[in-house]
């Protein structure tokens, strides 16, 4: 299965606010940018304010140039089944209100589910953007959202054969899925300062390039216990301790866990700052010769920047920074160390290496595609082609609740 051909405009332009585009998360606002630039003023973007706040959210819609979003309340802060349902009883009044010519969403967060599922119980024609994902990890909530999605979902916008493979083996009509490519491949270009700016960066962290670490850690399953946490942060001391400078921007939930902790201690010999932009952080991630992450958005951005990256999780949905070289799936503790050594102890061969193979995330032309695709789907099952369109029908058929969706788990 071959990418999409190259996109083309649409037979005829979109109204004004036609599309809404939900997202719930600063990450979510990162990868699906690109797909608002090109759907221009027929955007309607909503966020459900799963993760908002005014400084972190307002400065990437700056940064990313995206419009004011229709923000939606009560929401952040609130366990799962409670974001999710907040979030799509205030979806499904907007958008009987105001019904979109189709919905898009992207990923797996709680936002995605609760866009999916009112698109879906008002008969809106709906967009998955990065579909087909899979880490065959029930344990992963992301996972139950991003299969459910799937499974409502009247285009399937896969970014690689592997995930477009996930969404045959579920026996979803090949006719939804379009294989795209991944929107990370532009949003990195575009993003990446240039290379005066990434001077600066380094020289105010006081870093040489290709001479240190920049490590990310955020996911419960490495900071809701002092064990897993402890054993990360130990093994990142160490490598400050042999000579390596590590970068460590601290996320919210993972400061918060070090104090619950009292890990202060592991901090020490580390260079700890707070969030940084996105910008600064594809900077930073460009020049150095290591990262370690539990991060899904950083395995795909380490591809397009030829930089090593451990993986610090159980299980990931992208194989592919794997399969490819750019990455290794590691366990807090000893593991993580002796590998992160290994790979510093080999750097130039490494960073050579990766600086000449291709990232597996395609050509950077996704969100033009994609754009395409659903302007082809708002305008009616006609306008679509055969190959996005499901056989025999409109769209699947409506789930209404999503308390029939979580019976079935």
């Amino acid at each position: 299965m071959s990418l999409c051909p190259a996109p083309r405009s649409a037979a005829r332009p979109l109204a004004p606010g036609s599309v809404a585009v939900v997202l719930g998360t600063r990450p979510e606002l990162v990868k699906l940018a690109p797909l608002i630039h090109e759907l221009g003023p027929a955007t309607r973007l909503v966020h459900t304010g799963q993760h908002w706040d005014e400084a972190m959210s307002g400065r990437f819609l700056r940064d990313l140039g995206l419009p004011r979003p229709e923000l939606l309340t009560g929401v952040g802060g609130r366990p799962r089944a409670g974001q999710i349902a907040q979030s799509l009883g205030q979806l499904d009044a907007a958008f009987a209100e105001d019904r979109p010519a189709a919905v898009v969403v992207q990923g797996d967060t709680n936002a995605t589910l609760a866009g999916a599922l009112a698109a879906n119980a008002r008969e809106i024609p709906l967009v998955h953007v990065e579909a087909g994902l899979r880490s065959f990890d029930r344990a992963m909530p992301e996972e139950h959202n991003r299969v459910m999605v799937d499974h409502v979902s009247d285009l399937l916008c896969a970014a690689t054969p592997d995930n477009a493979a996930n969404l045959r083996a579920e026996s979803l009509d090949e006719e939804r899925i379009a294989l795209t490519g991944n929107t990370v491949v532009e949003v990195v270009r575009r993003s990446l300062p240039g290379p005066g700016e990434r001077a600066g960066l380094l020289a105010r962290h006081g870093l040489a390039a290709d001479g240190y670490v920049l490590a990310t850690v955020h996911r419960p399953e490495n900071t809701d216990t002092a064990e897993a946490l402890g054993a990360v942060l130990a093994e990142l001391d160490r490598i400050a301790r042999a000579g390596t400078p590590v970068l460590f921007p601290m996320h919210p939930r993972t400061r918060a866990a070090v104090e619950r902790f009292a890990l202060d201690g592991l901090l020490a010999r580390l260079t700890v700052t707070g969030p940084v932009g996105y910008a600064d952080f594809l900077g930073l991630a460009r020049h150095a010769a290591l990262l370690v992450s539990d991060s899904g958005g950083v395995q795909e951005e380490c591809t397009v920047l030829g930089r090593p990256l451990l993986v610090v999780r159980r299980s990931t949905e992208r194989p592919e920074a794997v399969e490819a070289g750019f990455a290794a799936l590691v366990v807090p503790g000893a593991e993580l160390g002796g590998l992160a050594r290994a790979w510093l102890a080999d750097t130039p061969e490494r960073l050579a290496r990766l600086a000449d193979t291709p990232s597996p995330y395609g050509d950077g032309l996704a969100s033009a595609r994609i754009a395409e695709l659903t302007a082809r789907l708002a305008h009616g099952p006609a306008a679509v082609p055969q190959a996005a369109r499901p056989a025999g029908a409109a769209r699947p058929a409506a789930l209404l609740t999503a308390e029939l969706v979580y019976s079935t788990l």
